[in-house]
């Protein structure tokens, strides 16, 4: 049997009740007698009580503790939350020949975020390729390819602007939202580890900061092997980079069984284009079609899988505002090869 929170109204009627009960003859009801402020004074305490508790209750499991809370179920079970992390990358500095660009040398970029050279360079033919670190961490910090920075302060014999490299500044990532860190700890305590299963992979993968989704493919490429494919969403793609590939098979390669051999690859992304026929064919219309073809990609998009018609017909009709539609392309389900993953393509709207 439930049990539901007393309003405040409902404790005073109560208090009030057994002062009448106790004490004949008085009236707690009236605002200003001793009675009165004392039944008001008692049930405002009760309340906040009744309150306390109710927090409490949530606290107790983690499928509903708050943020400070969950981190302490996370860390009871061993699951940490992922941290922000920093974005690196290149950037590219003309100056004279010979000119010294020191270590932690600081540019910035036009809204004031900096980033600090990793390590001491000089200029050889005119220009200098120098790796740099975000000072400050999170996806804020990510630079697209080509975007120009700016030297904080002056160094002798180097141009004051800088060009980030085609690789971009990347693998700046938030802290692990409440919900993606609650979903990883339920899923500990219901998959407890199993020296090497799939979904030992899986945890160990998703402990890296901004990995999102893994999938685990056990002899792909002989006995004893194990592949991992998996994306970054939060990123500008989900196709994580040679360096977030690293970084996940090192991390792997620290906690996996001694005798398997593992290999962390990234998918293939087949972009999935649309011809949509729409009513009615607005922007905000074609908006929400195309936030629930996302989600429904994210949901459903997996290395080697098959993305249904019937689905994609769905997401549509979610869409809010939409009334009818046609789907021209594709027309039929679409399956992919070992390795491809359906990204969001272009959609034509007709």
């Amino acid at each position: 049997m439930s049990f539901n929170r007393p309003d405040l109204p409902t404790i005073l009627n109560r208090i009030q009740g057994d002062i009448q009960s106790r004490f004949v003859g008085s009236d707690p009801t009236l605002r200003h007698t001793l009675l009165g402020i004392l039944a008001q004074v008692k049930a405002g305490g009760i309340h906040g009580l009744y309150g306390y508790i109710d927090w409490l209750s949530r606290q107790i499991l983690p499928s509903t503790a708050d943020a400070d809370m969950l981190d302490v179920h996370g860390s009871i079970w061993g699951v940490q939350r992922k941290m922000a992390s920093f974005a690196q990358g290149s950037v590219v500095l003309d100056g004279i020949n010979g000119s010294v660009i020191p270590a932690g040398t600081l540019l910035q970029n036009t809204l004031g975020l900096q980033f600090s050279t990793n390590a001491e360079v000089i200029i050889i033919l005119g220009t200098a390729t120098i790796q740099v670190t975000a000072m400050k961490a999170g996806t804020s910090s990510n630079v697209l390819a080509g975007a120009s920075l700016a030297l904080v302060s002056p160094v002798n014999g180097v141009n004051s602007t800088a060009t980030v490299g085609p690789e971009g500044i990347t693998n700046g990532t938030d802290i692990e939202s409440d919900a993606d860190y609650r979903k990883r700890i339920i899923s500990h305590i219901q998959e407890a580890p199993h020296g090497g299963s799939s979904l030992d992979y899986e945890a160990w993968a998703l402990e890296v900061p901004g990995v999102t989704r893994v999938w685990v493919y056990p002899q792909e490429l002989g006995v004893g092997t194990v592949t991992i494919r998996c994306v970054t969403d939060g990123a500008a793609s989900i196709i994580p980079d040679a360096a977030k590939i690293a970084e996940v098979q090192t991390h792997i390669d620290t906690v996996r069984p001694v005798t398997a051999v593992v290999t962390v690859v990234p998918p293939i992304a087949k972009p999935l284009d649309f011809q949509i026929q729409l009513t009615p064919n607005t922007t905000v219309v074609q908006d929400a079609v195309k936030a629930e073809i996302s989600d429904l990609l994210r949901r459903e998009a997996t290395p080697g899988g098959t993305i249904l018609i019937s689905h994609i017909q769905e997401a549509i009709s979610l869409a809010a505002g939409e009334t009818n539609h046609v789907l021209v392309v594709p027309n039929t389900d679409v399956g992919h090869n070992t390795g491809e993953i359906a990204v969001m393509g272009m959609i034509t709207w007709l």
